[in-house]
């Protein structure tokens, strides 16, 4: 690729590897993520910390005898799937402070979020809730979340360059729908839901790098991950099983590429446009990423190369769905 990708969407079931490669791609050289995969330096975005912040919320409510906000339990799905789309707004809000080099400085981080999460959730097509609390206790629960709020605050802020220039912005997510679910998955479930509510602007520059694994190697490999003393960790947090059988029982890529009429594509309409995002599969269902958790010393030279081929092959579908844009 002469020119680098602007916008890589990383996306795949949980624990399948998209951090693990996230993580891969961060520690090569500015040099080797161009001349192998046609990367610029790369700015990574994720969705999971604010998962992580709205299952928090609904903890420290039932903790306090009211009803979980956006979880009934820690154990199970969303209680209104407005809230994958939530996710995204939440996403395009943090593209758009890339861009324009917006560090916010709130004096807590805590409301800063809560405040984020309502407006991102009414622009998603739902409601405020952390607002309509009672001010008391909207303080009250901001209290035990402060710190994990300022650390998702404080990545989002280092994440932020002084210059786009050269850079690829690498945008994380996972989706899918219940197991047993015919296609095409309803709305807002999938890629199909989440893709269509992110911006113009990132859809007219995104590529996608889809890591391949099956349901149920993606449950195996979310038990093996799981740490439950670190779950906030990007890499080591673990999706309760409920939340795997119905939320990501099935996976509709597969459908998005079938149907979009253009090859190593999917097709998004949005706002009366059409667009044909390019994608490129890393076929990961014999495990390539896992090794990727231990510290890059640890690395053997067989494993990277493993990765390093299989990464090659997809962007090579990239590279061909890219063609005539």
């Amino acid at each position: 690729m002469s020119k680098h990708i602007d916008v890589l969407l990383l996306l795949a079931l949980p624990a399948s590897g998209k951090s693990e490669a996230r993580r891969y791609l961060a520690n090569l050289s500015p040099e080797q993520c161009h001349d192998q995969f046609g990367l610029g330096h790369t700015v990574q975005l994720d969705d999971f910390p604010y998962v992580h912040i709205m299952r928090r919320v609904s903890d420290e409510l039932t903790a306090r005898g009211h009803e979980g906000m956006f979880f009934i339990s820690p154990s199970l799905p969303f209680r209104d799937p407005v809230d994958w789309l939530t996710l995204i707004e939440l996403i395009n809000e943090d593209y758009e402070d890339l861009v324009n080099q917006n560090r916010p400085a709130p004096e807590s981080a805590a409301l800063w979020i809560f405040d984020r999460i309502d407006a991102a959730r009414v622009r998603a097509g739902g409601q405020a809730m952390i607002n309509v609390l009672p001010e008391a206790l909207r303080k009250e629960i901001a209290g035990p979340i402060e710190a994990e709020a300022r650390t998702l605050l404080n990545d989002k802020v280092a994440e932020v360059p002084d210059s786009m220039e050269g850079k690829t912005v690498v945008i994380e997510f996972a989706r899918g729908c219940a197991d047993g679910q015919t296609m095409p998955v309803p709305h807002p479930f999938g890629y199909q839901g989440s893709l269509t509510q992110l911006s113009s602007t990132i859809l007219a520059k995104s590529s996608i790098l889809y890591i391949w694994v099956e349901p149920e190697e993606s449950r195996r490999k979310n038990a093996a991950r799981t740490d439950p003393n670190d779950p906030g960790s990007i890499l080591h947090h673990g999706v309760p099983l409920a939340v795997m059988y119905g939320d990501y029982g099935v996976c509709d890529m597969a459908h998005l590429l079938e149907k979009s009429g253009k090859a190593d594509s999917v097709k998004i309409e949005r706002d009366g446009n059409s667009y044909f995002i390019p994608l490129g599969r890393f076929d990961n269902r014999v495990d390539k990423t896992s090794f990727i958790r231990e510290e890059p010393a640890d690395w053997s030279e067989a494993d990277v190369n493993a990765l390093q081929a299989g990464m090659r092959e997809a962007f090579d579908q990239l590279e061909h769905g890219n063609e005539g844009r």
